[in-house]
């Protein structure tokens, strides 16, 4: 009995709603790639050439070092450097916790919204699937209600036909989903890793200077 009534109201909804939904899962994934997209191209720098000009600075004192940070960092660069240097005079132990902290935080600003799109990545093609399973449901209750001979076979195989398009419409969806994703996700990556590195210069410049603070 159950049965019978989730296969009418099935029947009765179609899988056109389907198609809409992954058409707005679809503007939803290709808004959050351009926002990302605009977002990271704001943070982004050239890690070497930072890297270089911090080792320099790092020689001639925090003055020449904040110099540095605020004119050539971006992004999770510039607030791991940011943290360092704040903490300049109370110690390594210092700068690593306030350098750990900052790294969390630009981790949350750099993952953003990747969330919606792990989401869609995961979920299209069972959405998909979905609108499949029901529309190949319509083509069997068109079955049981059409004539014999080639108009039943044309009437059943051009309503598979519609459902299976339900399927590639939601792997169409999800597979940029799932790039775009992975893609976001390894640049978030690198940029705390840079940060990171170029924070336990820092550190070590930080160490040393405090070596030699106790050796005079």
């Amino acid at each position: 009995m159950l049965t019978e009534s989730l296969g009418r109201f099935f029947e009765q909804s179609g899988a056109e709603w389907v198609l809409w939904l992954l058409l707005v899962l679809s503007v939803a994934s290709v808004m959050v790639m351009i926002e990302r997209l605009l977002f990271l191209t704001k943070q982004s720098y050239d890690f070497d050439s930072l890297a270089e000009r911090l080792n320099g600075s790092l020689l001639k004192g925090p003055e020449a070092v904040t110099s540095v940070v605020q004119e050539h960092a971006r992004g999770a660069a510039l607030a791991a450097l940011s943290a360092a240097m704040d903490s300049w005079q109370d110690g390594a132990s210092a700068i690593a916790e306030r350098v750990a902290s900052a790294i969390t935080s630009e981790r949350v600003r750099y993952e953003r919204f990747l969330v919606i799109l792990g989401t869609i990545a995961a979920n299209a093609p069972f959405i998909g699937l979905l609108g499949t399973v029901i529309g190949v449901l319509n083509a069997f209750g068109q079955l049981a209600g059409a004539l014999e001979g080639d108009s039943r076979t044309e009437l059943v195989m051009g309503s598979i036909s519609e459902a299976l398009v339900a399927t590639a419409v939601g792997l169409a969806v999800a597979i940029p989903a799932v790039i775009a994703y992975n893609y976001f996700k390894r640049r978030t990556r690198v940029a705390m890793q840079q940060a990171d590195a170029l924070s336990k210069l820092v550190i070590a410049r930080r160490l040393s200077v405090h070596e030699h603070d106790e050796g005079s």
